[in-house]
């Protein structure tokens, strides 16, 4: 039970003190109280923004609880609206049904339209062409500055990938009087670092085609049928501008050897290299459309993407020699303020097995090492000593796989 005003000690003696004194202690009082008021009230406002925050974090947690909670649902494609339903296609599995759906989302479908739909094959709900806007984000606007004079030590891998992709684009006509068809595809192979991806680059640089560029770990999705989905997108841009390249990054990603796995994951990704597989070669035409892919894993590819058809030219990119490595440390070190004491054949000779990509890093290191101590010119201990720190670091790194 709450105290009554006379159950309060008072701040002074009632029977000695004097009116002013009393007035003036009680005042003091006062001041004490709304002081200690006014603290439980930003105290009280503080609790309510914490209520808050957590009030809404409570909110959020049971929405994404009851999401999961959910059946899940799949990606389909409307076919065709008549009087007794809607007949949907389902993605990855091709499945036809016939549905039934309300009169309201009937005027918010038409044909081709993508839904989602539940384990019974009801429409859920509509969606958006994000897939499609996610292909068109893919194609390389600008031209990548990359040349083939950028690239050392692979004159016949160039050769071939310009016979592949820049003749046939450059002129169709010979092909016609030999009376063959150009190649289709080209893949490139080989290990990490050793220009594949640049020779893609400089083909987007000396090409008028629309370049569309894209990694195979993009293509994997969490949601069913949409990998497979995005494969006819890329295509369908490509078509819309003929002539085309497309350069497949990392294809082994969506593109290696079919197991017997019973997982959804794994099923995912082969009803993605199959619609890959079908738009390479299948029933349809596909015109002025031309693709290269690269791969550090040509061993894990399916036989079904290697056959002549899909890919016309396996090329394999290797680590340069001797004579490659020199020529890539002049391309590398054109804008170097580089010593008269530096040797390239000789830093040539001392890099074995170096990829592409580690002498560039060679070059890189070297200048930071100039830097360090304050000059401006680069010497041929520079470039010793940046060999030995890049050795260093694969090492350590060969190591860290070893013990994962």
């Amino acid at each position: 039970m709450s105290d009554t005003v006379d159950d309060v000690d008072l701040p002074y003696d009632e029977d000695e003190a004097s009116q002013q004194e009393k007035i003036q202690a009680l005042e003091e009082r006062l001041d004490v109280l709304e002081s200690q008021n006014e603290e439980m009230r930003d105290k009280l406002l503080d609790a309510n923004a914490e209520n808050n925050k957590y009030q809404q974090k409570l909110e959020r947690l049971t929405h994404e609880n009851k999401k999961l909670k959910q059946s899940p649902l799949f990606v389909a494609t409307v076919q065709e609206m008549n009087d007794e339903g809607v007949i949907i296609k389902q993605h990855g599995n091709n499945q036809e049904a016939l549905t039934e759906v309300t009169d309201e989302m009937r005027d918010e479908i038409d044909p081709d339209s993508r839904v989602a739909v539940n384990n019974s094959l009801s429409i859920v709900k509509t969606l958006s062409s994000e897939t499609d806007v996610r292909a068109r984000v893919m194609e390389v606007t600008e031209s990548p500055d990359v040349s083939y004079e950028d690239i050392g030590g692979l004159e016949e891998q160039m050769q071939e990938v310009r016979e592949t992709v820049e003749m046939p684009l450059k002129k169709p006509d010979m092909f016609k009087d030999v009376g063959i068809d150009p190649p289709s595809g080209v893949l490139l192979y080989g290990p990490p670092g050793t220009g594949k991806t640049m020779l893609a680059k400089a083909v987007a640089n000396q090409t008028d085609a629309t370049f569309i560029k894209m990694a195979g770990s993009e293509l994997v999705h969490k949601f069913i049928g949409e990998g497979a989905k995005l494969v006819r997108d890329l295509f369908e841009v490509a078509r819309e501008h003929e002539p085309a390249v497309i350069f497949i990054d990392e294809i082994d990603a969506i593109a290696s050897k079919r197991t017997e796995s019973k997982t959804s994951g794994d099923a995912e990704v082969q009803r993605t290299m199959m619609q890959l597989l079908s738009e390479m070669d299948g029933f349809e035409d596909r015109g002025e459309i031309r693709i290269i892919a690269a791969t550090n894993r040509f061993d894990m590819l399916d036989r079904a993407i290697l056959r002549p058809g899909r890919f016309d030219r396996l090329i394999e990119v290797p680590k340069p020699n001797a004579e490659g490595r020199e020529i890539i440390f002049q391309i590398h070190t054109r804008n170097m303020n580089v010593a008269d004491d530096v040797e390239f054949e000789e830093l040539a000779a001392e890099a074995e097995n170096a990829s592409g990509a580690d002498v560039k890093a060679i070059c890189t290191e070297a200048g930071m090492f100039a830097i360090r101590d304050e000059r401006t010119e680069i010497r041929m201990e520079d470039f010793r000593n940046a060999w030995e720190k890049i050795q260093a670091e694969n090492e350590d790194e060969e190591v860290s796989k070893t013990f994962a």
